[in-house]
């Protein structure tokens, strides 16, 4: 089993926004930090959530328990609903990925347990932010 925990972030609400996740499991880690546009915290929550998805799907993975800070994503996966119509179309695709694994886990857990995938989604936000003043 893989444990993968995530994160989103954003500078301002909405400002340049980033993901962060941290796999491990089977004697493996692996690291990311993508980053995501300009978008909302809850947003780039949501788009974190996707993207491990994505990638725990390209990797092969069966088994997979998913640890987030976000109780609005929590909430909205165990209860596969969302009040904001906006986020719709991301729990629908998460939950889509979601049922492609053998078995798919989903945990609340305290911002102190998330902050390797903390870390990762602010250095997506410099991330962004850099790329904005290359262009």
């Amino acid at each position: 089993m893989f444990e993968v925990y995530i994160d989103g972030a954003s500078a301002g609400n909405p400002g340049p926004s980033g993901a962060g996740i941290f796999i491990k499991g089977e004697g493996e880690v692996f690291r990311y930090s993508i980053p995501l546009g300009v978008m909302s915290n809850h947003e780039a929550e949501y788009h974190a959530f996707i993207k491990a998805l994505e990638i725990c799907h390209d990797k092969g993975f069966s088994v997979v328990s998913f640890r987030t800070d976000s109780q609005l994503v929590n909430a909205a996966v165990e209860k596969e609903f969302v009040k904001n119509k906006l986020y719709a179309p991301l729990l629908e695709k998460a939950m889509e990925l979601a049922g492609q694994f053998d078995l798919f886990f989903m945990k609340w857990i305290p911002s102190s347990e998330n902050k390797t995938a903390d870390e990762l989604a602010r250095k997506a936000v410099r991330e962004n932010n850099m790329k904005g003043t290359e262009d």
